[in-house]
């Protein structure tokens, strides 16, 4: 514990700066990490009971469910859920979907560049303060006795690389987090992007079968419209014929 405190201490002004923004990053990563796993646990819990609701065929307690639930899942499938049964094409549904992701794409990403932009800030500290060091070590090399001269140069350069290995150790985990961050974004989207075309495929499946079902209904009511007119017309020529007879017993 010493060393580290005897090694913060040694590497000058420029150590503070940089633990400032690691500790900043940290507190982002550890915000985007918490809320990233509860919308893809809420999400997968929704999902579990939504699909097999979709399924059936039962869009009206889909949409009771979607609207009831804030999840992320939720809001996506709400926005084609509402226009199922109100629409006939498969496009509208789809683009007021893929409306609703580009909502929800930005809040998912929220915040998490600055990760990787701590990471970079920090390392680059770490290189100006060395830097600095350097410059402040070769000055007073320059006025000291030059019996001393080689071993101050050596210990005011090493105090000087410590900020360059304070930056890269605050910079590498910050970076190596927004990977994590990013990984664990791009499942929750994907995820999303699943559950949409699910949805939109039960919904068009549904939407054709209701339509053959349907197929049959005005051929039924052509024919007997036929048969109408036929037994019409054959009345008439009965009336004709009958008509025909009696005119000569007139005579």
């Amino acid at each position: 514990m010493d060393a580290i405190i005897a090694f913060f201490q040694t590497g000058g002004v420029f150590m503070y700066p940089i633990l400032f923004v690691f500790a900043f990053g940290i507190a982002i990563a550890i915000e985007r990490y918490i809320k990233l796993t509860m919308v893809r646990n809420q999400n997968r819990s929704m999902w579990d009971k939504l699909h097999p609701v979709l399924v059936e065929g039962n869009f009206d307690t889909a949409r009771e469910m979607t609207e009831k639930n804030s999840s992320t899942i939720s809001h996506l499938l709400s926005a084609g859920l509402e226009l199922q049964g109100a629409v006939r094409r498969r496009d509208d549904i789809e683009i007021a979907m893929e409306e609703t992701m580009m909502e929800i794409i930005p809040q998912l990403e929220k915040r998490t560049p600055y990760v990787a932009l701590f990471s970079n800030i920090a390392t680059l500290l770490g290189l100006l303060g060395t830097i600095m060091g350097l410059i402040e070590a070769f000055t007073a090399v320059a006025n000291a006795n030059p019996a001393e001269k080689a071993d101050l140069l050596s210990a005011s350069i090493s105090v000087a690389m410590n900020t360059t290995a304070f930056g890269l150790m605050a910079g590498i985990p910050l970076l190596i987090i927004y990977v994590v961050l990013t990984s664990k974004t791009g499942e929750i989207v994907d995820s999303l992007e699943m559950a949409s075309v699910k949805t939109l495929s039960i919904i068009t499946k549904m939407a054709k079968r209701q339509g053959a079902d349907a197929v049959p209904a005005p051929a039924k009511t052509a024919d007997k419209e036929v048969d109408e007119a036929k037994e019409i017309e054959a009345a008439q020529e009965s009336d004709e014929a009958e008509s025909a007879d009696s005119s000569p017993d007139k005579d």
